[in-house]
């Protein structure tokens, strides 16, 4: 229960402060869960509750929320097996109170990498259910004829068992269901198999419950079946299906009756509080299973006691959920723990969320009920805190001592360290601990090798010692797996720190060295192509070399292994407050590889704006800036500066460094953007694997219709990618593969786009992930597969990115589309947005293939070098149009 704040009331003479505190503790969780699922059964058990009141406020629901790596999933699956059966119990836990009832605990959790989507939920509710021993009548035929419409030929039974369901629960739910189904059709005299009849039950059901017929008495008490059986067998219609659920657990015999506690972990991936689509989709499965009991941990408390979600949630407001209101929320003083006002619902765990932070500095001090801290200044401190409950009681007193001094506080009195923070946590180290703490403070996350290695000491020992503290925190699956609370990392960083032992700065200069080359020495050492190493030592390292103008080291060889394989995830540091401009290398390398990363989610034009401004730095070493000058040279050739793209490319091809073979497909690609094919061809031929040759071959082959040679020198690309480990170049060109065989063979093409999916999924490809978009539009050419609503969305998309040839590229294989329809309206206006978009003259000869698609001639006189001559190449284009057009009728 919430007390006085005492130290806040002795610090000033304002009696009309308000002021409140909260003591938590881990036992104390167990006794809100065992008191509140008391109070549930006692409720569910009365004669006046009444399973299908859909008006009634619920309080079938308790949360625990805190920041994460607090024990939320620790405490859920502890309160799972506790309430599985009484050995799994903790002994200072206590005696529940519910010895004769029933309890089936299911755990649930919605983190994204479980995968869990509604479906999942609401199938792992029911599967539960299976220990009930006999069907669920109304629910299962619902839940079948849903199954049936929105996954026809995937079977539920096998769906079970292939996402471990029918491992965890058993296999009795396809019985229940199908004895449910059975038992139906034999109450309706309906004659054939069930597999055929489902939808026939269904009708003749809704029909005898309208007709109130006493064969089916057993299910006419459910006044909402028929309703839900009429509705169009959606997600949506899915999500109120649980109402049925509900009715038939209220209504199972005394032997059989059971309460179910179901556990929603990691509630904040359900969404943010923004979107809350899926949220409102869970929200419903509360609200219809009043005899439920639901425990849901997650980061943040829940709003839907908040009345101004009215229309985002179904059930929102006080009155709802009196459980969750603000007026039952607990506080938490400082320290780990979780308390509780009497009522309350929402139960706050450690560490807390920047909305509770906000919430917490609102009610610390209050006047007339009023927040006595304004708004600007509790972002601050929520902002500065990382969540930690010391660091917002410190900011409460430092707030009362500042008004003490007779000024009012200002935001800028709160972008602030508390030493206090390093003397509470110094306080119990021993002397080589705080050299460790004090090293990997300069780490984002760190192993013991690295954090022994930047302490400079000669044994694990006091690394071990400290990774026990409860300021460290653990990601067991992170490529290193401790960091520091991020509070307390920046306060030991930037604290004035007055202990015995406090560094100097040449004691952080040489830390920082230590810790650079440390994280060199774990890059070299890795084994094989380890992408996450590579990216997370880069990430680290820049940080460390920007930050303390180291010399870059083994930076330079780690930039080259990140480019060569094309992957471009993000990877500089965050941005220094203190040091706006490009000042050092590293700061002019880290600019380099996040303009290199960030090309796939912005405009060309600022990329090409920010590699020039790392090139006029000329703070890289030689190679480096020839990287600068290659990719810069790629930017223009995206945005249609042919002229600057040449002068970029021969450069560096002139130079012979690392990417020359890169600079001479460039000089290719240049030459066939300008339709001078021989001159592209040849040259192709000289590039090799560095060169990227035969993909090149497949870019030559393909605008003269030759697609089954291109093809085969995309495959032989993907293959060279392969044997090479270079994911983005294996991406890229199975891709291109999909798009040519997509003119060719579309029903093949479905396996070559989704192999071509599976390749990019995890990359930064954004114009990779296009054109396999585009050869889905090209498969679907000639049909009414909403080829016009896809192809504008992707102009759209396309657009953001300034890459020119995309949008050259989507026309034509829309123009394509309108000619298998010989509809020469859109084919013409499709030309015309070629000939726009080709203006400058590059990709010109994409408009003659458009005429070549409609069996006219290219219509001017074309600069473009076809290999074997116009006529050939526009009786190859319009052959592809021709035997689409066959296809399609052969198929009718």
């Amino acid at each position: 229960m919430a007390g006085r704040d005492l130290r806040a009331l002795f610090s000033t003479n304002d009696r009309s402060l308000e002021a409140s505190e909260a003591f938590t503790n881990r036992q104390l969780q167990w006794e809100l869960v065992a008191a509140a699922l008391t109070r549930h059964l006692q409720r569910t058990a009365a004669a006046a509750f009444d399973v299908e009141d859909l008006e009634a406020p619920r309080d079938n629901v308790l949360v625990f929320h805190g920041v994460g790596g607090i024990g939320k999933t620790t405490l859920s699956r502890k309160l799972e097996a506790t309430l599985a059966g009484a050995e799994q119990r903790p002994v200072q836990w206590g005696e529940p109170t519910w010895a004769e009832e029933r309890i089936l605990p299911v755990r649930i959790d919605l983190a994204r990498s479980a995968g869990t989507d509604f479906e999942q939920l609401v199938l792992t509710i029911r599967a539960a259910l299976a220990a009930v021993g006999r069907p669920l009548p109304a629910f299962d035929l619902a839940l079948r004829r849903y199954w049936e419409q929105q996954h026809p030929g995937d079977s539920l039974e096998e769906y079970l068992r292939r996402g471990g369901l029918a491992g965890r629960f058993g296999k009795a739910m396809p019985q229940q269901m199908q004895s449910a189904l059975a038992d139906v059709a034999q109450a309706l005299l309906l004659p054939g198999t069930l597999g055929s009849a489902v939808g026939q039950i269904t009708g003749s059901l809704v029909g005898a419950l309208r007709e109130r017929r006493q064969t089916v008495r057993a299910l006419a008490g459910c006044r909402r079946l028929a309703d839900l059986l009429e509705a169009e067998p959606d997600l949506d219609a899915l999500s109120f299906y649980p109402h049925l659920l509900a009715w038939e657990l209220a209504r199972l015999p005394a032997d059989r009756r059971v309460t179910p506690v179901i556990l929603l972990d990691t509630f904040e991936d359900v969404g943010d509080r923004t979107h809350r689509d899926l949220e409102r989709l869970i929200q419903r499965v509360v609200w219809l299973m009043p005899n439920a009991f639901f425990v849901v941990t997650g980061r943040s408390r829940l709003q839907w006691a908040e009345p101004a979600l009215q229309g985002q949630l179904d059930y929102t407001g006080p009155a709802a959920w009196p459980g969750l209101a603000a007026g039952s929320l607990p506080h938490a003083r400082s320290g780990s723990g979780t308390g509780e006002r009497t009522g309350g619902r929402q139960v706050l765990i450690g560490d807390f969320s920047p909305e509770d932070c906000d919430d917490y500095l609102a009610r610390r001090l209050a006047r007339n009920g009023r927040p006595l801290i304004r708004d600007e200044i509790r972002q601050v401190i929520s902002g500065r805190s990382h969540g930690l409950p010391l660091y917002l009681d410190l900011s409460v007193m430092r707030f009362l001592e500042i008004r003490r001094a007779g000024r009012e506080p200002a935001s800028a009195d709160f972008d602030h360290d508390f030493p206090a923070l390093i003397a509470r946590t110094l306080s119990d180290l021993t002397r080589e601990e705080r050299h460790v703490l004090r090293s990997v403070s300069l780490l984002d996350a760190f192993d013991l090798s690295l954090a022994t290695a930047a302490a400079g000491l000669p044994h694990q020992a006091p690394a071990l010692r400290l990774i026990e503290r409860p300021f460290v925190r653990e990601n067991p699956v992170g490529l290193w797996p401790f960091h520091l609370h991020g509070l307390i990392r920046s306060t030991v960083r930037g604290a004035d720190d007055q202990t015995d032992d406090r560094w100097s700065p040449r004691d952080w200069q040489q830390a920082a060295e230590r810790s650079h080359a440390a994280l060199g020495e774990q890059w070299r050492a890795g084994t094989g192509r380890d992408r996450a190493l590579l990216v997370g030592c880069l990430r680290q390292g820049l940080g460390l070399a920007r930050d303390f103008r180291l010399n870059l080291g083994w930076l330079t060889d780690a930039a080259w292994d990140y480019v060569g394989d094309s992957v471009w995830e993000p990877v500089a540091p965050p941005a220094r407050q203190d040091r706006a401009a490009v000042e050092t290398p590293a700061d002019a390398l880290a600019e380099l590889l996040s303009a290199l990363s960030r090309r796939q989610h912005e405009h060309r034009a600022r990329t090409a704006d920010r590699l020039t401004g790392v090139i006029d730095t000329r703070l890289l070493p030689a190679e480096l800036h020839e990287m600068a000058v290659y990719y810069l040279a790629k930017a223009e050739r995206d945005l249609g500066r042919s002229d600057a793209s040449l002068r970029g490319m021969q450069h560096v091809a002139d130079h012979g460094g690392r990417l020359a073979a890169a600079a001479r497909r460039g000089l290719a690609h240049l030459a066939r953007l300008a339709g001078d094919f021989p001159a592209a061809r040849d040259a192709a031929r000289t590039l090799g694997w560095e060169g990227r040759h035969h993909r090149v071959q497949g870019d030559i082959w393909w605008p003269h219709g030759e697609m089954g040679r291109a093809a085969a020198a995309y495959e032989a690309a993907r293959r060279e990618a392969e044997q090479h480990g270079v994911a983005g170049e294996r991406a890229t060109s199975q891709a291109q593969r999909a798009f040519v065989l997509a003119f060719t063979h579309p029903e093949h093409a479905d396996d070559e786009i989704d192999l071509a999916r599976h390749l990019v999924t995890g990359l930064s490809l954004r114009q990779t992930s296009h054109t396999i978009e585009m050869a889905a539009l090209a498969r679907d050419a000639g049909t009414d597969r909403d080829i016009e609503d896809r192809a504008r969305i992707l102009r759209e998309q396309i657009s953001i990115s300034g890459v020119a040839i995309a949008g050259a590229v989507l026309e034509l294989a829309l123009c394509f589309h309108h000619a298998v329809r010989d509809d020469h309206a859109g084919a013409d206006a499709g030309i015309a947005r070629l000939r726009d978009l080709t203006r400058g003259g590059d990709y010109a000869y994409y408009a003659d293939i458009a005429q070549f698609m409609l069996g006219r001639p290219a219509g001017r006189a074309s600069a473009v070098r076809w290999l074997d001559g116009e006529q050939r190449t526009r009786g190859r284009w319009r052959a592809l149009v021709t035997a689409r057009q066959a296809h399609l009728r052969a198929g009718q």
